[in-house]
C-alpha cells in the first residue's frame, strides 16, 4: 500500500511540475503572439478598412452622434495637396534625406522629418479606447478613403470616408491589424487621447503628411519626453 501511495504522489508531482512547465511557456510567447490575436484597431470592420472605400452622402456615427463625413473626390490627383510653404521645407521631389515620422504618447504630438529638417509638428489624438502599439513601424499602404468601424455602447463608431490613411506594421504588430495615421473629422480635441488605436490627425495635417510620406516611410512611436 505504501509503494501504491508513492507511486501515485509521484505522478501528482510530476503531473503538477508539467503544468507549472506549460504555464511558464505560454507566459513566455504570449506578448508575441498576442500581438496577431488581439483585435484591430477596427473591430467590426478589420479587413474592410485596408482597402480603399467611397462613400459620399452617407452619416457616420461617433459616441452616439451622428458626424457628416466629407466628400471624397478621387479624380483629384494626391500631388494637387499643398504642401508647408516655407524656405525651409524640403520638397517631395527631394529624396535625399531620409524621411522620418515621429509620435510622441507622452504629448501627443506628432514630428516630421527629411533628414534634420523639421517638416511639420502637429498635436495628435492616440489610443483613449485601445492601446495605441509603440515601437519602430513602417508605412505599408496609403489610402485615400475608408470605412472604419469599432467599439460598443458609448464608444461605438460607424465612419465612412476616414481620409487619407497611412497604414503602419512592424514585425511584431502585423499589418492586418489596422494601426494608421488618418484624418479626423468626427472631433477637434486633439492634444488628447481620443481614438482606438490610431493616430488621429487634424485632415488639413494628414494631408500634408499623406502627400510628403510614402511607403516604406519610417514611424517611430514612442511614450515618453
Amino acid at each position: 500500500m505504501k509503494k501504491r501511495s508513492k507511486k501515485k504522489n509521484q505522478h501528482a508531482l510530476r503531473l503538477i511540475i508539467s503544468f507549472i512547465a506549460i504555464i511558464g511557456l505560454v507566459s513566455l510567447i504570449y506578448p508575441t503572439f498576442s500581438n496577431y490575436v488581439l483585435p484591430c484597431a477596427n473591430t467590426l470592420s478589420c479587413k474592410e478598412s485596408l482597402t480603399l472605400n467611397v462613400e459620399n452622402n452617407q452619416e457616420g456615427i461617433f459616441q452616439n452622434q451622428k458626424v457628416m463625413p466629407p466628400q471624397i473626390d478621387l479624380t483629384e490627383t494626391d500631388n494637387q495637396v499643398a504642401v508647408l510653404g516655407s524656405d525651409t521645407d524640403i520638397k517631395e521631389t527631394d529624396t535625399s534625406e531620409e524621411k522620418h515620422i515621429y509620435v510622441n504618447l507622452a504629448t501627443q504630438t506628432l514630428s516630421a522629418y527629411q533628414g534634420d529638417v523639421l517638416f511639420m509638428q502637429t498635436p495628435i489624438s492616440s489610443g483613449l479606447w485601445g492601446r495605441t502599439p509603440t515601437g519602430e513601424f513602417d508605412i505599408w499602404i496609403k489610402i485615400r478613403s475608408t470605412r472604419m468601424s469599432g467599439g460598443s455602447g458609448a464608444d461605438f463608431y460607424d465612419l465612412p470616408n476616414v481620409p487619407y490613411v497611412m497604414f503602419f506594421s512592424n514585425d511584431q504588430v502585423a499589418a492586418s491589424r489596422g494601426f494608421s495615421l488618418h484624418g479626423t473629422y468626427w472631433h477637434n480635441n486633439f492634444g488628447h487621447p481620443m481614438s482606438h488605436g490610431c493616430i488621429n490627425m487634424k485632415t488639413t495635417d494628414i494631408a500634408k503628411l499623406y502627400d510628403w510620406g510614402r511607403v516604406g516611410t519610417k514611424i517611430t512611436i514612442y511614450d515618453g519626453l
